[in-house]
Parts: structure tokens; C-alpha cells; sequence
């Protein structure tokens, strides 16, 4: 199951949908190597390049946030803390398993995938849309 970064993903922010085509690329390398069966220390490498660019993005998004004054800035990082939640999580499972098992891939596709596509187009896309409001309540 891969990410496609379509119109429905597009948030309207250049800085923010560049880094959302980057996480979803990383993501997809992931989900790429996890199909060739590769070990758990090659599982760990690519879980360990795609957790670093989770903590870039959400700490931009969220410098971000604090800069425009978004109201609902504590629930995004609450949103954005269930994600920190499921890479630990997954970290958990490789060390108990020698490799990524099915369960694994099946996490990945439940809480990285559908998370990061239901969190683009609604937590994100929220944002987006009050940043353009702000910017032009002028011409609202």
C-alpha cells in the first residue's frame, strides 16, 4: 500500500506540501523495502531515515503553528504525538521480532499510511486554511 501525493493531499502551503511529498516518499521507500523481506537491522535503518524526517516535519509544522497563532495548535502536537507514539511502537516490535513479520507491515499501513493521509487532509489542511484566511481577511 504506497502514498500517492495527489490534489487530495495538497494543502495549499509550498513549505509544508514539499515536506508532506518527502514524508510520503520516505514512507513509500519503507514500505518498498519492507516488501523485499529485508532483515530487522535493514528494517530499523529505514525506520530510523523515515522517524528523522517525522521530527524535521513536526517541528516545522509546528514552529509554523506557533508563529500564526494557531488556535488548535495543542491538538495538532497531540495529533502529532500519536504518530511519535506508533514509530516507538514499531521500534518495539522490530526489537522483539527478528524481522518486520505481517503484523508489522500491517502497522505500518494502519498507523503510518491511513494516519498520515487522514492527518494531510484534515488536521493540515485546517491549518492551511486559516493561514489563508488570515492572510486575506481583507478581501473575505
Amino acid at each position: 500500500m504506497r502514498i500517492e501525493f495527489d490534489d487530495n493531499l495538497i494543502t495549499g502551503n509550498e513549505m509544508i506540501d514539499t515536506q508532506h511529498k518527502e514524508l510520503i516518499d520516505r514512507t513509500n521507500q519503507f514500505l518498498a523495502k519492507l516488501e523485499e523481506n529485508v532483515g530487522r537491522v535493514d528494517a530499523i535503518k529505514m525506520l530510523d531515515y523515515l522517524d528523522e524526517y517525522v521530527e524535521f516535519h513536526f517541528g516545522e509544522e509546528e514552529k509554523l503553528q506557533e508563529e500564526m497563532g494557531y488556535p488548535g495548535l495543542a491538538e495538532h502536537k497531540t495529533k502529532h504525538k500519536e504518530l511519535r507514539n506508533t514509530v516507538k511502537e514499531l521500534y518495539d516490535m522490530l526489537e522483539e521480532e527478528e524481522g518486520p513479520s505481517e503484523a508489522f507491515v500491517k502497522q505500518v499501513e494502519l498507523n503510518v499510511v491511513d494516519w498520515l493521509v487522514r492527518h494531510i487532509q484534515g488536521f493540515d489542511r485546517s491549518v492551511a486554511e486559516y493561514r489563508f484566511m488570515a492572510d486575506n481577511a481583507e478581501k473575505i
